[in-house]
Formats: structure tokens, C-alpha cells, sequence
């Protein structure tokens, strides 16, 4: 069963905030593209990976993970930037209101913060910008590797954006389907999952903080 899941990419994203989550998608039938808020025929990373997105951001995907980079160096190129245009915040804000599933990763959570959808919702980001997201009026997580409020997910530092995605495995297709999925990647889970009062409903992880 395939999932439309959109990974949305800009000029200095954090390349693994990206493909973590694609390869475990991937793996697990999500069916996961790149995309661009516009069309580009290619974009290149924090770490000057240059990729070819498949298509333009859609207007409903049923999920849209946004990863971050750059936050902390205030750089105009990564997600700091993007967050001044204020351009990715609106279109995100407006994907969550058709109700798309939202996933930040890293700093790519300060992107949602932006967009004024996390005020009074838990959350976490990098360690980075922790304080950036309490002054965005989040309920900061601090101990947690994956926060899951219900529609809006969100994960700590680069790497957590895998076990994001292996949450989504586990809410969507169940504990076993996530751990087939990390045992294909050759990769140990790190459960310290936070699950919000927008969660209930969802299926539970095996260790919840």
C-alpha cells in the first residue's frame, strides 16, 4: 500500500534530513519524491550535494516532510533564510490546512514553528535551536529523538529524521513493519518517542516518554 509522500527540498537543506527519511520510506512503500516549492531542475545541499528533484510540491500530499540546515549559522541559504522569506512557511501552513501530515526534521521543525503551527503543541528540533522553537511558542520535548502530535511530527538532530521515519512506518503498518524496515537499513531504532494528545488513536510506540 503506497503513500503519497512528498520530501521537500531548498537551496542548503541538510542532505541527510533528507535522504534518511527517503530511504526508509522508500523501503517501506511510502512511495517518497523530492520536491521543490517550485519547479527546479536541481537543488543543491547545506553540503553542496546537487539533486534533481522529481516534481514541484504538490498541493495535498497525505505527507510532507521538511528537512532543516543552516539554522543556527543565520545563514539567507538553508532553512534560517527560508524562514525570513517566509515564502516555505506559508505554503506549508497551507498544505497542513488542506490536511497534509507534516514531518519536520531537525531544524526543518523551526520551519513549521514558522508557519505558526506548533504555539501550545509539544515539539523538537536540534539542540541548536531548542530556544528558537520555545520563543516560536512551542512545548519543548527536550529528551525526545521523534515528538508525534497527531498531524504534526517532529524529530531532533539530522540522524532523528530516521527514526521519524520509522515512526511513520510503526503508525502507519505496525511495530513488526518498523522494525523490518530499520533491519533493511541496518539501522537500531532510538524509541525515546514523545506522543502528544493530538496522537491518540495512533499506534503506540514500544517505549514512550
Amino acid at each position: 500500500m503506497g503513500m503519497r509522500a512528498e520530501i521537500l527540498l531548498y537551496e542548503g537543506f541538510e542532505e541527510l534530513d533528507a535522504f534518511g527519511p527517503f530511504e526508509v520510506l522508500a523501503v517501506a512503500a511510502f512511495e517518497p519524491s523530492l520536491v521543490t516549492l517550485a519547479p527546479a531542475e536541481r537543488v543543491t545541499g547545506a553540503h553542496n550535494v546537487t539533486v534533481v528533484p522529481h516534481a514541484g510540491l504538490g498541493e495535498r500530499p497525505e505527507l510532507l516532510v521538511v528537512p532543516g540546515g543552516g539554522w543556527a549559522a543565520r545563514h539567507d541559504r538553508g532553512a534560517w533564510g527560508e524562514a525570513q522569506r517566509d515564502t516555505l512557511p506559508r505554503a506549508i501552513a497551507a498544505r497542513h490546512a488542506a490536511g497534509t501530515t507534516l514531518a519536520g526534521v531537525c531544524t526543518g521543525t523551526m520551519l513549521i514553528a514558522s508557519a505558526g503551527l506548533l504555539v501550545g503543541r509539544p515539539a523538537v528540533t536540534h539542540r541548536s535551536a531548542l530556544d528558537d522553537l520555545a520563543a516560536a511558542g512551542a512545548e519543548v520535548i527536550a529528551g525526545a529523538r521523534v515528538v508525534d502530535d497527531g498531524e504534526i511530527l517532529t524529530a531532533g538532530g539530522v540522524t532523528a529524521g530516521i527514526d521519524l521515519a520509522l515512526r511513520l512506518v510503526e503508525r502507519r503498518d505496525g511495530v513488526g513493519a518498523a522494525e523490518r524496515a530499520a533491519e533493511a537499513i541496518e539501522y537500531r531504532r532510538d524509541e525515546r518517542v514523545h506522543v502528544g494528545p493530538r496522537a491518540e488513536g495512533c499506534r503506540r510506540p514500544t517505549r514512550v516518554l
